[in-house]
């Protein structure tokens, strides 16, 4: 089978550029005395018309979506105080040396990098903001009105890097966020950890591009 050529390679960023900001819910859970996930099983059952999917769509100000995901917390009877899990999320927000150091070392070998990022205008904003001249396209699920996994932002990358999505290498850390991006052709890696998740780029786009020592 003759292997694909991929020219482009792009990066979701909490969890694969930045350090996890679901890591800051894992410890808000364990201080409050709240099973593992618990946060993140009243987001998804609030599906695409809770406040969080509605404010990675760029749906609600950052205020208003407080107080829906406040409401939605409370009625599943968390403890918790949504601006300081906020605060606590984007404090996570740590560059990893090593993935921008790749971001760097594939552009100059003459890739495309592009991001794709569900996020928000809101809390860590600007952290996001500052990484944006790292990338060919930077594209972010406030802006376009989608967020992954919906099939469309995949698209919406890969037309701002002119490329196919056959063409294309996705990193993400939520596997769920992969299927779509598969299903489309691209290559697809889950990041669990950073260099384990480069030496598997490394091996899908060999020989052309080596991992930064």
């Amino acid at each position: 089978m003759r292997k694909v050529s991929r020219r482009a390679v792009i990066f979701d960023l909490g969890g694969v550029v930045f350090d996890s900001p679901l890591h800051a819910l894992r410890t808000l859970e364990r201080e409050k005395g709240l099973p593992r996930l618990a946060i993140g099983r009243v987001i998804e059952s609030a599906g695409r018309d809770g406040a969080w999917a509605r404010l990675e769509r760029g749906e609600l100000e950052y205020a208003e979506f407080q107080g829906k995901l406040q409401r939605e917390m409370d009625a599943a009877g968390l403890p918790l105080h949504v601006p300081e899990m906020m605060r606590a999320m984007a404090g996570a927000l740590r560059v990893r040396p090593d993935m921008l150091a790749a971001i760097r070392s594939l552009r100059l070998a003459g890739f495309r990098v592009g991001a794709l990022t569900n996020n928000w205008a809101g809390e860590g904003i600007q952290r996001f903001a500052a990484l944006e001249p790292e990338f060919d396209a930077f594209v972010q699920s406030y802006r376009v009105g989608r967020r992954k996994p919906e099939p469309e932002i995949y698209g919406l990358v890969c037309d701002a890097l002119a490329v196919s999505p056959s063409e294309a290498v996705f990193l993400d850390d939520i596997g769920a966020n992969l299927k779509p991006a598969r299903a489309l052709g691209m290559g697809t890696i889950k990041v669990s950890e950073p260099t384990r998740a480069l030496a598997d780029l490394q091996e899908m786009l060999a020989p052309r591009w080596q991992a930064p020592r």
